[in-house]
Order: structure tokens, then sequence, then C-alpha cells
């Protein structure tokens, strides 16, 4: 892995920098060819991809509406401090182990340290969100329905509540889901019970982050939030994402990245067996926005730890066609092996 260049002359500047592209469909397009160039996707699995995107209520889904978002790095300036091309970053963040467990680049195996070896791991989860390429910025504005739609497009699958969590805090552990104590409880009330229970559990974790002990700086949560982003709009909120793996340093113990800041993320809550992604549903789940966002370092929007879960926020089925979007909200995809 390459390390970053410790100079004061590659301090990250805040400054708005202009938006990558022109359109969101040129940008959009862009992306897709890096998806191919870089990660190997199919011609099959990008036109599934590309009818997802077609049709997006609004069209927004993306990597943010160009007219408002302002990176605070551009590609080419990520992959400088990090001290290489674009190129030489993505290569060196190639694992050959892991692409031979996971078959295909940039996965991870996710498993119990404590008892078993990347070797035992029947799940992989995305190394970054989504599009899973290093400096390339994360795609936001996608509901949690089209998250499971384009990891299903190249036969992968969104990850249950326990899976995400497992990978943060570096031990991936059995389900804990309490369905015997939820059965017959409607949605939220399901899922405050759930989570209260979850979160008494792993109360003695709750300062425990994917890099440890929180520390500013080490991941992609130094931006900013626009002046005009005034109740999450469209047109006033810019997502001023990082590309990702922009803080090689910011790395769960088993190996990902950019879990802590950049892009919150989509996940599946199961509240029945028969709803866990993880032995097949594919009817899933209610919604669970994972992680904290890109402004991390000087807002914190609410209370956040590996193992934390989140109160019913905008909640509605996995796949709902209204499952909600926003302006930092992305997704990672995760395989079954």
């Amino acid at each position: 892995m390459l390390r970053p260049v410790l100079t004061a002359a590659l301090a990250i500047s805040l400054m708005a920098l202009p938006a990558l592209g022109q359109t969101l469909a040129e940008r959009d397009e862009t992306m897709f060819v890096r998806m191919q160039s870089v990660r190997g996707v199919s011609d099959g699995e990008i036109t599934r991809i590309r009818q997802i995107f077609a049709n997006s209520p609004n069209g927004w889904i993306g990597q943010g509406n160009p007219a408002v978002t302002r990176h605070p790095l551009t590609p080419e300036e990520a992959a400088a401090r990090i001290g290489g091309s674009i190129a030489q970053v993505q290569d060196s963040y190639r694992n050959r182990e892991y692409e031979r467990i996971c078959g295909e680049r940039f996965m991870v195996p996710l498993y119990d340290p404590a008892s078993q070896s990347p070797r035992d791991a029947t799940v992989c989860a995305d190394m970054f969100e989504y599009p899973n390429i290093p400096m390339v910025y994360p795609v936001v504005w996608v509901r949690a329905s089209e998250a499971a739609q384009l990891c299903a497009a190249e036969g992968k699958r969104i990850g249950d509540a326990h899976e995400w969590e497992g990978a943060s805090a570096g031990q991936l552990l059995p389900p804990d889901y309490p369905f015997d104590r939820i059965r017959g409880m409607g949605g939220s009330v399901a899922v405050n019970t759930m989570r209260g229970l979850h979160n008494v559990r792993y109360a003695n974790t709750s300062n425990q982050f994917s890099i440890g002990q929180w520390r500013s700086g080490v991941c992609a949560t130094g931006s900013f939030k626009n002046g005009s982003c005034n109740g999450g709009s469209y047109t006033g909120c810019g997502s001023n994402t990082y590309p990702a793996g922009s803080f090689p340093e910011c790395r769960s113990p088993l190996g990902v990245y950019d879990i802590d800041g950049n892009a919150a993320e989509h996940m599946n809550l199961p509240l029945s067996e028969d709803q866990m992604a993880s032995i097949g549903s594919t009817s899933l789940g209610v919604t669970e926005m994972k992680g904290s966002w890109f402004i991390w370092d000087t807002i914190r929007a609410h209370e956040h730890w590996s193992r934390w879960r989140a109160p019913f926020w905008h909640g509605t089925a996995v796949m709902s066609e209204a499952s909600h979007r926003n302006y930092h909200l992305g997704f990672r995809c995760f395989r079954d092996i």
C-alpha cells in the first residue's frame, strides 16, 4: 500500500472545487466506463446497471448534483497525496489473495479472526462504497431499493445490518436479531425494540469505530456542507464527497475502507428470518442507514459507532419504490462465496 506524503503542502483544502465533468449523465457514463476498465464489470452487467440509473425517479442518482457539488479533492489530487498516479493508487489497493477468495477486485472477506482465517469466509464486502473503485466518487441520491437492484445486477446483494457492523468492527459475529421478541410488532415498534436490545448488548463497544478510537482527519470526514443546503434538497445540497480511498488509514481491521466518512450507507434490517439477505432473501426487511459521512469532523449529526443501530429514520421496506435517498447516502455491496 502506498502511504500518504506527510508534508504541510499536501494538507486538504476545503475551498470549493469545480464539479467533476459536465452533466450528471456524462459523469455517470464516465463512471460506467471505469467500472468496466478498472473493475472488470461485464457488458451485460453494465447494461442492467444503466437501466436502473435510467429508471431512477427524477434522474438524481449519481455522484451528486453537478450544479452544487464541490468536492474537496479531485481524484488526481487524492492520488498525489497518497504518492502516485490514479492508476498506481488503484493498483496499490488490489489484494490478490482476497481476489482469489472473493472472485473479483476490491472485495474483502468477512470472518471472525478469533477463530477463522480469510479463507473461512462465506461472504465478502466491497472494499469501497459503490461503484467500489478507488479514486472515484461514491454514488449518492440512491434509494435502498435501487441499491439492492444495483448489487443484484452484478450477482451481489445488499448487506444485512450485522454484516456491516462486523465489517466495521473487524469481526463478523453470528446474527443477533431477536426475532422471537419482536414477532407481531409493527414496523417502527419492531425496529426500535430490536435496536434497543442490540445497543444495550454492545454498549461496551460504544467507543469503537472502524479505525479503533476516533481520530479526526483519519477518514473522509473533513469536507463541508453547502450554505444552500436546507432540508436536504437536490438543488441546494452538494454531495461534497472525497474520491474513495483518499484516506488509506481509514481502514477497518478486516480491510474495508471508508466505512466511516464519505457517504452514509443503506443496509437491510431483517424483522424475520425470511428477510435476511445473508440467507438468500430478495424480499428483504426494512431500511437502516449506517455510518458517518463527509462532514463528521465538524458536525456530529447523530450518535455512531461500529455496532450501533440507528433509529427508524425515514423508514420503509428496503424494496419500497419510495425508500429514502439523499445527498450523503450511498451503499456498498456484499457477495456470498
